[in-house]
């Protein structure tokens, strides 16, 4: 009986925690929500500065405002993408990691084929759910 109050009280105090948590991530995230804007203003002006004196970069006592070229890449067809990996053995465009959730369903679908050198990490863990009070 004892051991079943104690993980109660466990319990209690874990819930309270991570409302706790979830109150001081909003409000983190609303403050910090705030600064990135202010940030991305003031990286705007420096940037319309940069262009308009087409310079480089700027030096100030404080720091050096540099413009630099900012690149993302999109495939629309990974196909031919995977071609060019492929062609010309070039991994090293692609992340080096595994979707965790997708092989655990292709492993139960295909117990058969394990792939050599794949380990798992496997952990418990706990979870703890509020239960509605009725």
């Amino acid at each position: 009986m004892n051991a079943i109050v104690s993980v109660d009280a466990l319990a209690v105090d874990y819930l309270r925690l991570r409302s706790l948590r979830e109150v001081l991530k909003q409000q983190y995230e609303a403050e910090d929500d705030k600064l990135g804007v202010e940030m991305t203003d003031i990286e705007d002006r420096l940037l319309a500065i940069l262009n308009q004196s087409e310079a480089g970069s700027i030096s100030t006592d404080t720091a050096v405002v540099i413009r630099r070229v900012s690149k993302r890449y999109n495939p629309t067809n990974w196909s031919a993408i995977y071609q060019l990996v492929d062609k010309y053995k070039a991994y090293g465009l692609l992340f080096k990691r595994i979707n965790d959730a997708n092989m655990s369903t292709f492993l139960e679908e295909h117990p058969d084929e394990y792939p050599t050198g794949l380990n798992v990490d496997s952990k418990y863990a706990v979870t703890v759910r509020r239960k509605s009070i009725t």
